[in-house]
């Protein structure tokens, strides 16, 4: 099988043509499982399938390190976007691409010919918490108190087309924290938890604990969802820089439109081919 190893600030995934290969979901989660393994496969955070889509220009099918399916992933639909770009999948900057039904329009903007940056329109955060979901009456679940094992942390929930919980806290407890978060009984699909500390009114740093993966150093989703909780608290403007381990990426939460904007990167490591077991 052929396949492209790429990155959005850290946040790396194995990237396939999926028009090129006829595997069931079934395989492709064992391949994700296998392939994934940093010592016995390529090593990633997960695998990446860019298919053919009746609804978008693309389709996006993602599969966490741990086989679990993934409804979306910010870096993960950047480096769609650069790879279809590159692979001459595509003659224009601007595009769409489907993840689970849900479509994203992309704006690439390039650089001596080449991508530099990847703008991508998430759509609306989702807010109502049978939505997300988190096992709460609330209107919303902003700036809520929950006790993690020894600590009470404030919480703020929200979807990116998949479930995060923003802590605002020292983001380097996320190890400790993270996996105790990710299953909660508070989160019936579990959770990706994203540890922030607000540095400014434009600048926060964050580690993220990613549902499926563990710690990684970058989430996409999961920046947009840290300046959007960022934001409902009033911690932070409308345009929010996040610092992760892996670099930045800009989150704006548009006011006239409601959409959130995630701008960032996307690197290709190398290319290369693998046997697999069919």
């Amino acid at each position: 099988m052929k396949f492209e190893k790429m990155h959005g600030c850290g946040n790396d995934y194995i990237y396939v043509n999926g028009a090129e290969y006829s595997f069931t979901p079934e395989l492709k989660s064992r391949l994700a499982v296998k392939l994934s393994d940093r010592h016995m496969g390529i090593g990633a955070d997960g695998l990446i399938f860019i298919n053919p889509s009746e609804i978008a220009d693309f389709e996006m099918e993602m599969y966490n390190a741990d086989g679990s399916r993934g409804e979306m992933c910010g870096n993960g639909m950047r480096c769609v976007s650069r790879y279809v770009y590159d692979h001459d999948m595509v003659d224009s900057t601007e595009f769409s691409v489907e993840s689970m039904g849900k479509i994203k329009y992309i704006q690439l903007f390039l650089k001596e010919g080449q991508v530099d940056q990847i703008k991508v329109d998430m759509g609306e955060p989702i807010l109502v918490p049978k939505d997300i979901p988190v096992a709460s009456n609330q209107e919303r679940f902003i700036d809520e108190t929950v006790t993690v094992k020894d600590q009470e942390f404030h919480m703020t929930a929200v979807s990116m087309g998949n479930p995060h919980v923003v802590l605002f806290t020292n983001p380097d407890q996320v190890l400790e924290y993270g996996p105790t978060v990710e299953n909660l009984d508070l989160f019936p699909n579990r959770v990706n938890a994203e540890f922030v500390e607000v540095l400014d009114r434009s600048h926060v740093r964050m580690r993220v604990w990613e549902r499926g993966t563990g710690e990684t150093l970058c989430c996409g989703t999961g920046c947009c969802a840290t300046a959007v909780a960022c934001i409902l608290n009033g911690y932070t403007d409308r345009e929010v820089t996040i610092q992760v381990i892996g670099g930045e990426v800009h989150v704006h939460w548009n006011e006239e439109d409601g959409h959130v904007y995630m701008t960032g990167p996307a690197t290709s490591v190398f290319e290369g081919e693998i046997e697999i077991d069919v």
